[in-house]
């Protein structure tokens, strides 16, 4: 089928960021915006806007029955879910079927075997992949037992969710029982489900994963990107290829994720994540995830090519128009994440009113943004303002980029993390290349002064807020 009518049921940067591919080609967007939202850039720009209902995402952007009557009102074809909210969400993509609507993302079955993360591993063994030891925790009872067989320090991690809720570190065995208690209180909290696994915890593992592309029958991958700079597994800076790796072992990583992409018989974008064990030298499935991800502009820059047309013809039931051959790469593309946050108050959020936002640019830089100056930054959501993403002929080139871009960024009215970006910049392990996930947490606690003397939440470029 053709798809005329499209319904973002999302939000910010990706909502616009869909809502320009959806313009260029012809589609029309239809935005289902919170009350929140209802002013917002993405809604001034779409060609309709329904709304969802209150604020609060429980009442709008994760509430399906709402999702879908303004999918119904707006008489759409289908829905581009976009990251986070219900782009995973099985109930949903179930609800669009039933209503002859196409949900913009992989089938239901599909959804169900990687959503939750036992079943995603059980799938990833059954492809071939390598993965971490460890295993269910079918009761309380057995923590001990399975702990032992593992080994110390491990992980409990969430079964039914991500972004580091309800996932533990445990380096002592007398404090395992109740970090098995806090980490099920937690994911239970947050994701409606409390079980919880144990896995080995690998000290000095990066965080690579593997861009996937796939019609059901025909599976390419786009190359690999490297995610490790994070807090509390919350990614902060991504960039593609992921550097200082190993060129067999990035290939056997691409051969992995397309073995695991052919098992499913998937469908549209996912991304399959690694684990990279340094002192190894190897690398393990973590999880996949099957939507587009926040990073996909590294891939973008790269590859040349626009990954939600991609989508948005995956979804109109076409074949690939390219194979594997076909994939061709080029340079380097850094990502930082811009939020609303105080990083030298433990990351604050930082809600308010946008009095100035200005943004670089140049040939290589490229901003996915909804904010501009006068825009209010609500508590109820994540705090990501702003994606700045280089592209250099190789890596060196693209840091230079990248440092110069930080500092001509301007965001008054809120905090923000622009300075943390251009302190880690300055770092010589991350400009070499190849840290690993526990890196940030290290150059947090020796270099606790790089944040600039604004904390009042106002501040403008060159090494400050800005």
């Amino acid at each position: 089928m053709i798809l005329r009518r499209v319904l973002i049921a999302n939000r910010g940067e990706i909502a616009l960021r869909i809502l320009r591919t959806c313009r260029r080609l012809g589609i029309e967007s239809v935005l289902a915006a919170s009350d929140a939202d209802l002013a917002s850039v993405p809604a001034r720009l779409a060609d309709r806007v329904v709304r969802l209902g209150p604020p609060p995402p429980s009442a709008s952007y994760l509430d399906v029955d709402a999702v879908l009557a303004a999918a119904k009102t707006a008489g759409v074809d289908a829905i581009h879910p976009g990251y986070g909210f219900l782009s995973e969400n099985q109930r949903l993509a179930q609800a669009c079927a039933e209503a002859g609507i196409v949900f913009i993302g992989p089938t239901v079955e599909q959804l169900a075997a990687v959503g939750d993360k036992l079943e995603a591993r059980r799938h990833a063994i059954a492809a071939g992949l390598p993965v971490v030891p460890g295993g269910p925790l079918d009761n309380a009872g057995d923590s001990a037992r399975l702990a032992a067989e593992i080994g110390f320090p491990l992980l409990i991690k969430a079964v039914g969710g991500g972004g580091g809720r309800g996932m533990k570190q445990v380096h002592d065995p007398a404090a395992l029982a109740a970090t098995i208690d806090l980490a099920m209180a937690e994911a239970g909290a947050a994701f409606g489900d409390p079980r919880v696994y144990l896995e080995r915890f690998v000290a000095t593992g990066r965080h690579v994963e593997v861009q996937l592309l796939a019609d059901g029958e025909n599976v390419v991958h786009l190359g690999t990107r490297d995610c490790s700079v994070q807090r509390r597994y919350q990614k902060l800076i991504e960039e593609a290829p992921a550097p200082a790796l190993d060129p067999a072992l990035r290939e056997e990583m691409h051969r992995a994720a397309v073995a695991l992409g052919k098992h499913l018989e998937y469908r549209g974008l996912g991304t399959v994540e690694f684990l990279v064990d340094v002192d190894r030298g190897t690398f393990y499935f973590l999880e996949m995830n099957a939507r587009i991800q926040v990073e996909h502009p590294v891939t973008e820059a790269i590859t040349g090519l626009d990954l939600v047309a991609e989508q948005l013809a995956v979804a109109e039931g076409r074949s690939l128009s390219f194979g594997q051959a076909d994939v061709s790469f080029s340079g380097h593309a850094i990502e930082c994440r811009i939020n609303a946050e105080d990083w030298a108050r433990d990351f604050q959020p930082s809600p308010g009113t946008v009095t100035e936002a200005v943004w670089p640019l140049g040939e290589g830089i490229r901003i996915d943004t909804h904010l501009q100056a006068g825009a209010t930054v609500p508590p109820y959501y994540d705090s990501l303002l702003a994606k700045l993403i280089v592209h250099g002929r190789d890596r060196d080139e693209a840091l230079v980029l990248l440092r110069r871009a930080l500092a001509r960024c301007a965001i008054d009215g809120v905090s923000t993390n622009t300075a943390l970006h251009q302190a880690v910049l300055e770092e010589a392990d991350f400009a070499e290349g190849g840290v690993d996930t526990a890196w940030f947490t290290r150059f947090l606690r020796d270099h606790p002064a790089t944040r600039s003397t604004d904390t009042a939440g106002s501040a403008t470029g060159g090494g400050s807020h800005g």
